[in-house]
Parts: structure tokens; sequence; C-alpha cells
């Protein structure tokens, strides 16, 4: 079994506390890995190092700092079977979904070390005639990035990269469910040369290792992947020190299906939406609104993709579609959630229980809802699972109406070939993102953030890089 330790200062060492965790497999429920259960006096070394060594680190060029960028992507090339493998393991990632999580990775810290001649101040116009006024753009400083369990290295790279790139040090904390990738990598990474104390990955409670890292007033920048409730609670922390957060939090995204769709199209789209990781990513297609006129061809169509959608073990060839739930709690969460819908008056489908026929692990079926209504909290609250509830609606108003009716507001989709619809959704929808005849997943040059409690802040492309970035004005007279 591995054993990992905490990587503070350029060093491995065991937490402060000598306590470790668990790490299980959530499809064969088998420790796989005992990882360090860190606390305050861990969090303390990894921000007295990502403060001691920032100032330094600024000072060197841009494209220096990026060609450690290139280094860490070349390695992740190098192991990217050795990789995923750990991925599969530790989250029960479907090994291709696996293989294309780590191979965006190393995309991500290519596509930012390409920023390092990139990214620019500005010369703005002065009243004065004998004056310039120049605007920098300089790091934050010291960036503490918590990790969620769904995306752990991707996620891990989306901190890591544009902080390092911008001169800002950080402190990455990967989620206690899923930490092995993280560590992994960060072995692979000790030799490259890269200062001490610039990059430092350290695990452990939220209420103990995290509240410390969270609120501390070394802090420039607080970057958060995870659930409403957890954002909230980083925002309370970070109050006292008016320390900047960047919060991508829940969503409940809408798939809008016009009377014109490419049905076909807009079955599939909706179907990789809903089961990519077993439904467990934060931009899933979560609701659907159909157009009464076509309702019973694309339910028909739905059902039957839905039922076709493999799932078992994610080291399997060919493999499934999806595997299990990240563990016991999630998998009661949905099936508790479900069982609500039916008692307001849902019908299922297809699926809508635990999937029995498998000796191990956290199933639950591919699962579609029908008769659910806007009131329903399977249509308003976050399901993390591969169910789909549908409602009809009379025509494309009400479903924009419904859409909008929201708390969170991450991601949306629509399918249609109707350009007026087309134009007014892009318009309408109250969403960080909007998806037009394809499947919710975003790039990494564009900006992905959410509106309303889907968070604050974004990440990816230039408007990403720029979260780690502070503006300095200054006035030359002469």
């Amino acid at each position: 079994m591995k054993v990992y330790q905490q990587y503070i200062n350029g060093e491995f060492r065991d937490a402060a506390s000598k306590e470790q965790f668990e790490v299980v497999n959530p499809y064969t429920e088998k420790v796989v890995a005992m990882a360090p259960k860190g606390g305050a006096e861990d969090a303390e070394a990894a921000l007295e190092a990502a403060d001691a060594s920032q100032k330094a680190w600024a000072a060197k060029p841009c494209a220096e700092r990026a060609s450690y960028l290139k280094k860490m992507a070349e390695i992740i090339r190098k192991n990217r079977m050795e990789l995923a493998s750990v991925l599969a393991e530790e989250q029960a990632k479907v090994m291709p979904l696996a293989l294309a999580e780590i191979d965006s990775t190393s995309e991500y810290f290519d596509y930012y070390a390409g920023w390092a001649r990139k990214y620019e101040g500005e010369v703005i116009q002065s009243d004065r005639p004998t004056e310039n006024i120049l605007l920098h753009r300089q790091p934050i400083g010291v960036v503490v990035g918590v990790c969620p369990w769904n995306f752990p290295f991707f996620v891990m790279a989306r901190k890591v990269a544009p902080s390092l790139l911008t001169g800002c040090t950080i402190i990455l904390k990967p989620s206690s469910e899923t930490p092995n990738t993280t560590f992994e990598f960060a072995k692979m990474i000790a030799d490259i040369g890269l200062p001490k104390g610039v990059l430092n990955f350290v695990a452990g409670g939220g209420a103990t290792l995290g509240d410390t890292l969270v609120r501390s007033p070394k802090v420039g920048l607080v970057t958060l992947t995870g659930s409403v409730e957890t954002g909230q609670s980083i925002l309370a922390a970070t109050a006292e020190n008016i320390t900047k957060t960047s919060l991508e939090l829940g969503g409940k995204a809408p798939a809008i299906i016009c009377s014109d769709a490419d049905l076909d199209l807009a079955v599939k789209a909706v179907i990789d939406s809903r089961v990519i990781f077993s439904g467990q990513v934060c931009n899933c297609a979560e609701r659907a609104y159909v157009d009464a006129s076509i309702y019973d061809e694309f339910m028909d169509k739905l059902v039957k993709g839905m039922e076709a959608v493999a799932y078992g073990d994610p080291f399997a060839d060919p493999a499934p579609g999806m595997s299990s739930q990240i563990n016991a709690e999630q998998l009661s969460k949905i099936e508790s959630m479900v069982e609500q819908a039916k008692a307001d008056g849902a019908e299922v489908l297809a699926g809508g229980c635990r999937a029995a026929d498998q000796p191990t692990g956290f199933f639950y079926k591919p699962t579609v809802l029908a008769n659910c209504a806007q009131d329903m909290e399977i249509i308003r609250k976050e399901i993390f699972g591969p169910v789909l509830p549908v409602v009809k609606v009379a025509d494309f108003d009400e479903a924009l109406d419904f859409a909008n009716d929201c708390e969170y507001g991450l991601t949306s989709s629509i399918f249609t070939n109707n350009v007026a619809k087309m134009m007014r959704a892009i318009n309408e929808l109250k969403f960080g993102e909007t998806y037009v005849n394809r499947e919710h997943f975003e790039a990494i040059q564009g900006f992905h953030a959410g509106w309303r409690k889907s968070g604050i802040g974004g990440a990816d492309g230039k408007h990403g890089l720029y979260e780690y970035l502070q503006t300095h004005v200054t006035y030359i007279q002469y």
C-alpha cells in the first residue's frame, strides 16, 4: 500500500501530528493508500515557505517561470499511464476519462506557459501634458488552492499553472477523497529544480489545516472548486483579512430541447453530459426542458439511450460508460433525492435505484425521471449523479423562464436550429456558459465562471490568468 507525505518547502515530510487517513477505491471499497492528515502546524509551515519564497520567485523573468510549467507538462506526458491508473483507482473514473484528464492537464501547463510573453499592462491617457500613466499587472502573492474530488488532477493544474506563471507561490490542498494523483505528481516534479517553497502540497481536514490556510494574512488569493457550503465558509473565513477569493461552486445546468432540434444529437449530448464520471461533474446537464411537440419522441430516444449506458469496473476493456459514485454518502444522497421526486409525482422511466448487479462499489443506475415539475427538489437542487429529471414545457418562453428560475448559474445548453431562439438563449440565459447543439464541457482557453451561487471569479484563458494578478497604476510626471 502506498503511503504519501506532505510536500512543503521542497521536502517530503509526515504530518506534524503523524496522523494519516485512508484513501478508498470507490469501486472495490478497499483502502489503496494512506495520506497525511495535516493540521494547523502543517498549514503554518507551508504558509511560511510560500511567503518566504514569493518575492524571489516573482523577480524571475516570466519566461523562466514558464519553463517549469513546460517541464511539468513533459513529466505528465511521460507518466500518463501511471497517473491515469492512480486517478482511476482512487475515484473510480473510467480509464478513457482518466486518460483524458491526464492529457488535458499536460496541455493546461503548456497552455499557460505560452502566456509568458503575452499578458500585458497598459498605457493610460493622462489629462496632464507632461505625465504618463502606466498600469502594471503584478502577482497577487501567496495563493491557497483548494481542489475537489471529481477532477482532482486537472483542477490542480487550473490553480498551480496560473499561480506559478504570474509569479505567485501556491499551497495546494487536494480533497481527502482523492489526494493520490496529486501526491504522485509531487514526487515526479520534486527534482526539476523548482525553488523551495514555490509549490507546496498539503492534505488534511478543512476545519483545521484548511481553515488555518484561508484565514492567514499571508495569503493574497484563495481559489476553491467545491460546494456552495464550502464556498460560504471560505468567504466568512477570508472576510477578516479581505482576502480575494475565486470560487467555482455548484451547478444545476438546464438543457433546453426546442421543437426544431436535431433529436439524435440532443439525446447523445445530454446523455454524455449526464453520465460523464457518473454524473459527478459541476457543469453536467442536470435538468432538461423539452418542448411538448417533440416530448414523446425525445423521451423515447432518451430512455433507450440511458438504458444502454454500461456501468462497472473503471479498468474494464472495453470501458463502461460510467462507474461507481465516489462514496456511500453520495450514493445515499442520490437515492434520497430520487425517492423524494417519486413521492412528489415524478415517474421513473429508466433506472431509479441502486445497481444490485455489481458485487462492490457505490452504483446508481442511469436514471430518467418524467412528469417533473419546476418546484420539485430534483429540479432545484444539485443531484451530482446519473439522474436526469425532465420537464415538459409549452413553448420556448416557458423553457427560458424555468431555466433561469434557479439559485445556480454555472452552465446551460440549448438544442435548436433556429437562429432567433439560439440568440435569445445566448442573450437571456443567466449562466456563465451556454453550449449550443453540443455537450457541456468547457475549453481551457475559455473562461469557466458562474453566476449567482455558482461562484465568483473564474478559471481558464486570459481572464482566468488575471485572477492571479493585481494592478499597480503609476503616475509619472516630468
